[in-house]
């Protein structure tokens, strides 16, 4: 439901279908509790099913009290939170999104306000009033507060605490009125939120001196502080704040000067309550008011409840810390605080105008495809009067592959475009929007260093105090959905496979996996506001099975935002914010770093670095930490970075135009590398981390598996003598400090370079994917085997997963990509039993991830057959000549026992993927794979082993179930 409308949710519509109205059904009002409806009315009866039932459909607001005039506009966020003509049970003020919520478009007509007027329920109200836990009570219409006070009654909600909010400016009919005074008069606390504006207002006025007359007024300071709400400096216009909203207020409404004083004097004499949202802490406030809240009534497990998540969030929350050297980017902060919220503040006034002064299109879309002409002309005939008025209603659409927002004029401007293909691609380019402003999506678009995680790791920090979490989810194709699914605890959820088995028949593993990814589209979908961080999209489509990202996201609308870094130059059919290079006063300011006061020469030094690093952010920060580390002046290292030699590297694919031209970086990385390696030898630890990083998985590595892969590395030659002469004058002060340092040292060392990034996990540190990359590309042989060694060797499933799918993506065929490493047998076995079957079977089960699990257990099947098959091929010759007295013809007959343990294991590979397959459904797959591996147990072991007689009953079941699928299809 939008912020929009009314407040209170009552009766539903004729002709609408009732809905379950929050996330906990159980924790407001509902129908049958209610004091202002009959047992006998026919709407009270279809208003408490919608409460009782966790899968109940959309309740809409009635808008009766609300004018014509008031109905919402795309542009323009409207509160009309009133009380309706029937019960006054549990509401939100944002839009309520449920499992059945984006199959049904809602749609807001002067037709059904006119049906409500129509519409009043008749019934007596003459039950006895239940008491709700609070009373929230707010005034004003700007999309901020209302977001504010949807977060504060979901919050309430989700925590047990019943709650009642309106706005009672909104309201206008004396029943509606009165049934307010009755709930203000029921409620154990009345919470009002301030704002500037409150003042001028008569209810808020009336809510401030009847709570405080009670003892039970909780008011929270919204865009002002306590210190601003005395009684004389609002009359006197004092200070900034009152020289435009202060004054004599009470003459606005009619009010009595006394009433006023008394109903504001009221404020400071609450002491125990400070809560305060000023300058943005709305985390903070709302998190302290419901626990308050709930230690006065008693509910002590949502304290604890709250303090336990909250000391989780703030270990997690962030994967980086705050970059405390940001520098520029305050344009592109305003912007996507605009593309988020529809709204700036602070400093980001400065930039409203620019921002608002973009033309509106009249047809905006977000998604694939195209409406239904029909419709779209019937609603462009249902809005003509509101055209007339200069208004411009809006219809939102949503289906598996459709999320629209068009206004009701579309059609006009269709008929004369043509035809659409039927290659939705070109006409999902034909169609792309510029930037939606206000509807929680933005998408953030630059080249290889450009500093876009930056950016929105500097836009997470601070907005996060205005959404309840942020989830940082890295945008790799191939490990993106499972850090999608890795937000569960978080969202406290569970997307197990085993809690998708049906009774009447077993989900396949595409439903299993879907209704996986559907419980945590769910929870995002709901009145909480989390802000989604998608890093580093590489694709639009799922690696694994090609679905589109777009699948995974919230529906855009709602109070979840969505913020998307990548270097496509088109996602999800919107035009990103294309991000431009720093400004040349911000490059020197990042490049000079703790340099002052440098010469006219040395600034054109570092104009040509400049020039030549493209303003890379990336880049500049290395120059900056270079000259700040390191006893050199820009001239000299602007020749230093030009002697060095390129490497000859061959780019391939995507990569290869955007890195042939950074040829200037490369050479820098290489003399960090020369730098790195004069300190600590030609075997310098920094070194060899960075060679490593390339293999692992894009996301945080924990430096001590990083610093076992590196010992790994095998020798390698070392650099020439003439770079070793040009480089010791460089680092001559650092060569007895920098000696042999320790895996933390060398860690310290590649962060104050700004080399890896840190991390707020202890002892992990991250690398940018453009280093990674080169590191990949440079060539080092044996990188990859250390790095797969020291996976087997130190690899944690639990703590280290995205990593143990790198190495394991190194070892196997996944898709067309060629097997990098190959391991020896024994260690195979050793990787396949401790490392390979944990993995699979924790993807399956915790995760849902069918297809991953069961094609890296396919894929080490295969390994193990290809194993096992050259132990069969014959040995050279001079085996049998040493061997004479007994003839060997096999390596399976050179080493029996390796043999048979190779068998065996790959014999328990094939029972675990026969049994997973029951849990799909594939029983024809499953009886095939538990033959082979009961044949190679038999073989083996005999028909008597326990493994054997567990391979049997495994194959008896499956026996069982295919005879049953075959009863139910035959005729």
């Amino acid at each position: 439901m939008d912020a929009q409308e009314d407040s209170s949710r009552f009766a539903p519509r004729p002709g609408t279908t009732s809905r379950n109205l929050s996330s906990s059904s159980s924790v407001f009002f509902s129908a049958s509790q209610s004091p202002f409806f009959s047992p006998k009315s026919p709407s009270c009866q279809l208003a408490a099913h919608s409460d009782n039932s966790s899968h109940a459909k959309n309740v809409y607001p009635s808008t009766a009290a609300c004018p014509p005039s008031d109905l919402p506009k795309f542009d323009q966020v409207s509160s009309s939170t009133c009380i309706s003509d029937c019960i006054p049970s549990s509401f939100g003020l944002g839009q309520q999104n449920h499992e059945n919520d984006h199959s049904r478009p809602i749609v807001k007509q002067k037709k059904q306000v006119k049906m409500n007027e129509t519409s009043t329920s008749t019934s007596s109200c003459s039950n006895r009033l239940r008491s709700c836990d609070v009373y929230i009570g707010f005034h004003g219409r700007k999309p901020l507060l209302l977001r504010f006070t949807n977060w504060l009654r979901a919050e309430l909600e989700v925590q047990g605490l019943s709650c009642f909010v309106t706005d009672r400016a909104r309201c206008q009919t004396t029943r509606k009125h009165a049934i307010v005074e009755r709930v203000m008069d029921a409620c154990t606390f009345g919470v009002v939120i301030l704002t500037r504006k409150s003042f001028r207002n008569p209810y808020t006025i009336e809510e401030l001196r009847f709570f405080s007359s009670k003892k039970n007024l909780v008011p929270i300071y919204f865009d002002l502080g306590p210190d601003d709400c005395l009684v004389r400096d609002i009359i006197e216009k004092r200070g900034e704040l009152w020289e435009k909203h202060g004054g004599e207020l009470w003459l606005l409404y009619g009010g009595l000067e006394k009433e006023w004083r008394d109903a504001v004097g009221a404020l400071s004499r609450v002491d125990e309550w400070k809560l305060e949202a000023y300058d943005g802490k709305w985390r903070d406030c709302i998190l302290r008011a419901v626990t308050l809240l709930a230690l006065r009534l008693g509910r002590r497990s949502v304290v604890d409840r709250l303090t336990k998540w909250r000391e989780h969030a703030e270990k997690e929350e962030f994967p980086f810390p705050q970059n405390e050297n940001f520098v520029g980017r305050k344009k592109e902060l305003s912007e996507l605080e605009f593309m988020l919220f529809g709204d700036v503040s602070g400093d980001a006034e400065n930039y409203y105008f620019d921002l608002k002064a973009r033309p509106r299109r009249k047809n905006l879309t977000i998604g694939w495809g195209r409406g239904n002409s029909i419709d779209e002309k019937r609603k462009g005939r249902q809005s003509e009067n509101s055209k007339r008025k200069g208004k411009e209603p809006v219809v939102w659409k949503e289906s598996e592959k459709e999320i629209e927002m068009q206004n009701n004029d579309f059609p006009q401007a269709q008929q004369h475009m043509p035809k659409p293909k039927s290659n939705v691609k070109h006409g999902r380019r034909r169609r792309s929007m510029k930037v939606v402003y206000g509807k929680g999506i933005a998408c953030v678009s630059g080249d290889w260093g450009m500093g876009k995680t930056e950016l929105l790791l500097e836009f997470a920090y601070r907005f996060h105090q205005r959404y309840k979490m942020v989830l940082w989810i890295g945008g790799e194709s191939r490990y993106i959905r499972q850090n999608y699914l890795n937000l569960w605890p978080f969202l406290e959820v569970d997307v197990g496979v085993e809690n998708f088995q049906g009774k009447s028949r077993i989900k396949s593993f595409e439903e299993q996996e879907n209704a996986a990814i559907a419980k945590v589209r769910k929870e995002l979908m709901r009145n909480m506001p989390f802000l989604v961080v998608i890093d580093n999209l590489e694709n639009e489509k799922d690696w694994w099975d090609h679905k589109l990202v777009m699948d995974l996201l919230p529906r855009f609308g709602g109070e979840t935002h969505v913020i998307i870094s990548t270097r496509l130059s088109c996602v999800l059919n919107l035009e990103p914010l294309r991000l431009s290079y720093l400004s040349g006063i911000e490059a020197m300011s990042l490049m000079q770093g703790n340099v002052k006061d440098l010469a006219v020469p040395e600034i054109d030094a570092l104009k040509v670095i400049e020039e030549k690093l493209g303003r890379l952010t990336l880049g500049l920060a290395i120059v900056g930490a270079i000259l700040s580390e390191l006893p050199i002046n820009p001239s000299r290292l602007l020749d230093t970075i030009n002697r060095m030699p390129s490497r000859d590297i061959t780019w391939s694919g995507r990569e290869s135009h955007s890195l042939r031209r950074k040829n200037f970086l490369l050479q820098l990385f290489e003399v960090c590398f020369s730098i790195f390696d004069h300190a600590d030898g030609p075997r310098s630890l920094a070194t060899r981390m960075v060679l490593a990083s390339g293999w692992f998985a894009p996301a945080p590595t924990p430096v001590s598996l990083l610093a076992l892969a590196a010992s790994k590395i095998p020798e390698k030659h070392h650099r020439r003598q003439l770079w070793k002469k040009v480089l010791s004058s460089l680092t001559c002060g650092l060569t007895s400090s920098y000696s042999r340092r320790s895996e933390t040292e060398a860690s310290s060392l590649l962060l104050r370079f700004n080399f890896a990034r840190a991390c707020m996990k202890e002892g992990y540190i991250h690398f940018n994917s453009l280093l990674k990359l080169y590191a990949r590309k440079r060539g080092v042989t044996g990188v990859a085997q250390a790095m797969v060694q020291a996976v087997i060797s130190r690899g944690s499933i639990n703590q280290h997963s995205e990593h143990v799918w790198a190495a394991c993506f190194l070892l196997f065929r996944f898709g067309n990509d060629p097997i990098v490493v190959e391991l020896k047998v024994t260690d195979l076995l050793f990787f396949v039993k401790e490392v390979i079957l944990p993995l699979a079977i924790r993807a399956f089960i915790t995760f849902s991830r069918c297809t991953a699990a069961l094609e890296l257990l396919r894929l080490c099947t295969d390994a193990l057959e290809a194993a096992d098959q050259a132990f069969v091929t014959p040995v050279d010759k001079w085996l049998d000549k040493s061997l004479c007295w007994k003839p060997i013809q096999t390596n399976a007959q050179l080493n029996p026992c390796l043999w048979q343990e190779l068998a065996l294991q790959r014999a328990t590979v094939l029972e675990i993927r026969s049994k997973l397959m029951i849990r799909g459904g594939q029983f024809d797959i499953g009886d095939d794979l538990i033959r082979k591996a009961l044949f190679i147990r038999t073989s083996i072991c005999g028909d008597d082993h326990p493994d054997t007689v567990s391979a049997q009953e495994t194959l008896t079941k499956l026996t069982r179930l295919l005879a049953n699928v075959q009863s139910h299809i035959s005729p």
